[in-house]
């Protein structure tokens, strides 16, 4: 079980033991790392239906190697520039 899903359970037991009912807004105030509000409603509906959370995994975007290489030339022209504005001003 990933360690968001984990959380997620965690907090909605913690709601459910103090006597709160679940809300997506307790819910985001509760975590310790932000997830986005369509992944917490999901959550929040299935933990209701089931009284299950489904196993949630983080996804990361893999960039193409030519992505990468713009972004790097971006960040490259970025402090070149940054580089020459603080050589202007010795």
């Amino acid at each position: 079980m990933s360690t968001i899903t984990q959380e997620l359970e965690s907090v909605i037991a913690a709601l459910t033991t103090e006597g709160k009912e679940p809300s997506v807004a307790l819910i985001k105030a509760r975590l310790s790392n932000p997830l986005p509000i369509p992944v917490i409603i999901k959550a929040l509906q299935a933990w209701k239906k089931n009284a299950k959370v489904p196993t949630i995994e983080k996804q990361t975007k893999t960039l193409t190697a030519d992505e990468r290489i713009a972004q790097l030339e971006q960040q490259v022209t970025a402090l070149s520039e940054r580089l020459a504005r603080l050589e202007a001003q010795q």
